[in-house]
């Protein structure tokens, strides 16, 4: 019964996609009904040539299948992300790769969305969910709840990003900073993420452990407080059924608030919180230490958590916002800093009897240095939130030197290490393919990251100093011409960063792959579950 079910539900959509492109009102909302009517397609003709199969013996032991897509897609979407970043890096430095003949597909404006997206929402959200999956089965002792549940999420997930990237492509966007997709992609993303949240859920409530890891707070706090932000901030209502086109619910200084309650809360809690259950499950099992400090990392969490949701109004100084609102979110920032270098110092400490593994230990070094990162960011991060040097800071490259030092040395190399964890044993492996190659990994993306955020905190400075310089009668000495023009070399310089990030994320692929399904033979005993 429940065959015929799913041939008549994807048979239904498939037709409605097909219907929707031809009465489509512009060509994103076309691309996206004919992609969305190629997967229902498919999905109707592999329910038919499977319906009436009897079900065989229910599965046993973890869900590590769902794990290892996320561990590939995580990989791939990083790889796509960086080029696309790289890409528009020396776009801005050499202005005329913005490619005529592209039709605009090719432009900085276009691509940067992509890149953006495509390295949070892409690389870091399929990071999140695969290793989120990874932990709490491992921590509670049981299966993923919901059966297929976590496959309609992996898939579903993957669905999102293709309908994001394609319509950053095509110019269709909610126009707002994040650049967020069109409503009906917006609609989709929520009912994924809500699954998501079932699956997450039903694995703790079934859980065989007395007790709920800490690293399960913090995914948990970060999927429910993503899913409450996501739904807010993109309320809109679309002007046609059959278009990509909708008006926002919010606008004006009320959008701009919302908006960076929504973009600061992003960072809080998709890069922060999700990545911190990562640090405090992997940093552990990596240096065969227990956590550092229990209790602080329970006082760290609720800190964190209570604290991030009021800082986003420190984006928004010296704008129509009102002063009250952006000391309120200045304030909180400061505070943050304390738990945050909590969290920095609980999972330094893990390595107290065993710093030794920082020399030997190349994966070890990666998750020092994002600790190393994380630390760092969440230093100067509430610095910048502070009035008088935002002054100087807002609209420079010194922020994007501040977020690049933060997603790419925090969220960039705790993921890579994580998947250096992981994927021998999901693939039961004995060892990666080489430490050698996680050394020149390791090496490469410190450079690139170094190289990056050192060039925009130059120029951002640099920039900044140059705008406010003013002559003897109160005239600005600089035009906006002179500050891009003096900014030339720090660009170039960022550039190659990227050439060399990239290049260690190509070498990670190499060694993950090689790994997986080299010719290393598997391990003689099953990894023991970790």
């Amino acid at each position: 019964m429940w065959d015929w079910v799913k041939i008549a539900a994807f048979g239904l959509i498939a037709l409605f996609a097909a219907l929707a492109a031809n009465w489509a009102r512009d060509d994103a909302y076309m691309v996206h009904a004919l992609i969305v009517m190629a997967v229902a397609a498919g999905m109707f003709v592999w329910s038919v040539r499977h319906a009436g199969e009897p079900a065989g013996p229910a599965p046993q032991g973890y869900n590590d299948a769902v794990i290892r897509a996320g561990v590939i897609a995580t990989a791939f979407w990083g790889i796509a992300g960086f080029l696309v970043g790289t890409f528009i890096a020396f776009q801005l430095a050499f202005p005329q790769l913005n490619f005529d003949f592209l039709q605009g597909y090719g432009n900085f404006g276009r691509l940067r969305p992509l890149h953006t997206s495509a390295v949070i929402f892409a690389f870091g959200g399929n990071a999140l969910i695969a290793t989120s999956f990874y932990i709490v089965q491992r921590t509670s002792a049981v299966r993923l709840w919901g059966g297929n549940a976590a496959w309609f999420v992996f898939w579903g997930y993957q669905l999102f990003i293709v309908l994001a990237a394609t319509g950053y492509l095509l110019g269709v966007t909610q126009s707002k900073e994040y650049a967020e997709p069109e409503w009906y992609v917006d609609l989709w993303l929520t009912i994924v993420w809500v699954a998501y949240l079932l699956v997450f859920l039903g694995t703790l409530m079934k859980r065989r452990e007395p007790h709920i890891y800490v690293a399960n707070w913090f995914f948990l706090a970060f999927i429910v407080t993503i899913a409450m932000l996501h739904i807010v901030n993109n309320l809109s209502l679309p002007v046609s059924v059959f278009g990509s086109k909708s008006v926002q619910v919010f606008s004006g200084v009320q959008d701009a608030m919302t908006q960076w309650w929504y973009g600061h809360n992003a960072v809080g809690f998709f890069l922060t919180a999700g990545f911190l259950g990562m640090m405090y499950y992997f940093v552990p099992k990596q240096a065969n230490k227990p956590v550092f400090s229990y209790k602080l990392s329970i006082i760290h969490f609720w800190a964190l958590i209570f604290l991030y949701i009021w800082a986003g109004p420190h984006h928004l100084h010296y704008t129509a916002l009102p002063d009250w609102a952006t000391t309120l979110g200045m304030t909180f920032s400061i505070i943050l800093w304390m738990p945050s270098w909590g969290g920095m110092i609980n999972g330094l400490m893990t390595l107290s009897g065993a710093w030794d593994k920082i020399r030997t230990d190349p994966i070890m070094r990666m998750f020092v240095i994002s600790l190393g990162f994380y630390g760092m960011s969440t230093f100067e991060g509430p610095m910048m939130s502070i009035r008088a040097v935002n002054s100087l800071s807002h609209y420079t490259d010194w922020t994007i030197g501040h977020v690049h030092s933060g997603a790419l040395g925090w969220n960039g190399m705790i993921t890579f290490a994580s998947l250096y964890f992981m994927t021998p044993r999901l693939w039961n492996r004995d060892r990666l393919y080489s430490l050698a190659l996680v050394n020149w990994h390791f090496w490469l993306a410190t450079i690139g990251i170094v190289l990056y955020a050192s060039s925009m905190w130059v120029t951002g400075i640099m920039e900044g100093l140059m705008w406010r310089d003013v002559d003897a009668q109160g005239f600005l000495v600089n035009s906006f011409a002179d500050t891009v023009a003096a900014k030339f070399p720090m660009y170039v310089v960022r550039g190659l960063g990227g050439v060399l990030f990239l290049s260690g994320a190509l070498i990670m692929c190499y060694n993950l792959w090689m790994t997986a399904f080299g010719k290393q033979q598997p391990a003689s005993v099953a990894t023991p579950a970790e």
